[in-house]
């Protein structure tokens, strides 16, 4: 493609890794040197300023983010706000994107007042289950504690706080727990006297980045058919979809389909694009995971200017697949018509992907 169809364009710099290691993650978890280290306060501002600076060859006005994980997850996150606001040509996205560090909130008794000032109003919290299950999946003791201590300091400053429950075969025997804690806590109530209404609905993980590990987890249509009907109604409300089809009803649907994965721009390009810019300098995009084949290139050795020429034309592996390989073609080599596990379209596309790529 000539060049990129965006009118702007975000660079996320990690800067201070990420507490948790979680298995759902799309972009995947920190490289284990990055964990727990953080870059100090000067060494941080500086990284920032020059990664900005050095993608204003793109030409676009620029939206900055001091994270590529976790939000907020270095003490300084204060001052990284501000930073964000005064590097960027527009506003930092934590407003919109609506997603807080949990691990912060139940640690930082200011941190919900301060966001609450900066005019976030919705903050997403994931489960997958009640304890047991959620400390696994976020492969960290203590996270669904931290979920509970999140959503009452999110409650007490304003702040409406959005329940995911990640659907795998994990989460359905603690469905009636999860229920039963949304009446013991009152959460409809409490967020209605916000302005509400509560927002509590299930999400498959997609087949991509850590949550590729899950797959033997996912549920079936039959699985599905046995929640909770409001549960479910609600779900799809707030996805603007249901929750998926069998794959192998979605396989026969390929099978017809002689058109690329992503036959447009817009089908390539995410809204808004973003740049992830990790600690060993390599280059990704949101369109994709954080793995090889979507590897656009290195800033120290390639500069932004080869960064961006690797998007307009498709260089990794994966963008040329995107562009080229035909839904056909991987249903037919890769897709399973016998099998009644869930997904959305754009999941079973993504999955099949990952094998052409010859991804695990």
């Amino acid at each position: 493609m000539p060049k990129l169809p965006v009118d702007s364009l975000g660079v996320a710099v990690d800067l201070h890794g990420c507490p948790n290691r979680c298995r759902h993650c799309y972009v995947g978890t920190p490289p284990q040197w990055t964990m727990g280290r953080r870059e100090t306060e000067s060494a941080g501002e500086s990284r920032l300023r020059e990664v900005t600076s050095a993608f204003r060859v793109a030409g676009r006005p620029l939206r900055v983010s001091a994270h590529v994980w976790e939000p907020d997850y270095s003490a300084d996150y204060r001052r990284l706000h501000e930073l964000e606001n005064e590097l960027g040509d527009l506003p930092s996205a934590r407003v919109e994107m609506e997603i807080l560090s949990i691990w912060r909130l139940a640690r930082d008794e200011e941190y919900a007042p301060w966001a609450h000032s900066i005019g976030v109003r919705v903050c997403q919290i994931s489960f997958f289950g009640l304890e047991v299950t959620t400390d696994w999946a976020c492969r960290r003791p203590g996270a669904f504690r931290d979920a509970l201590v999140a959503t009452e300091r999110l409650l007490a400053s304003g702040i409406l706080p959005r329940w995911q429950w990640f659907l795998t075969t994990r989460l359905l025997p603690d469905v009636p727990g999860l229920l039963a804690l949304v009446e013991e806590l009152r959460l409809r109530e409490r967020c209605e006297a916000l302005g509400g209404p509560l927002t509590l609905f299930l999400n498959c993980p997609s087949p991509d980045g850590e949550a590729a590990q899950l797959e033997a987890l996912r549920p079936t249509v039959e699985d599905v058919a046995r929640l909770p009907p409001p549960l479910r109604e609600q779900s799809e409300r707030h996805l603007g979809s249901a929750l998926g089809e069998a794959e192998g009803v979605l396989v026969e649907r390929f099978l017809r389909d002689e058109r690329p994965v992503a036959p447009t721009e817009a089908d390539v390009f995410a809204d808004p694009l973003w740049l992830f810019i990790c600690r060993d300098d390599n280059v990704y995009a949101n369109i994709g995971e954080l793995t090889p084949p979507w590897r656009l290139g290195n800033l120290a050795e390639d500069g932004a200017e080869g960064i961006i020429v690797a998007l307009e034309e498709d260089r990794p592996p994966a963008l040329q697949a995107l562009r080229t390989v035909a839904v056909a073609e991987l249903a037919a080599r890769f897709g399973d018509r016998s099998s009644r596990r869930l997904y959305a379209e754009s999941d079973l596309k993504s999955k099949l992907l990952r094998s052409h790529l010859g991804q695990p």
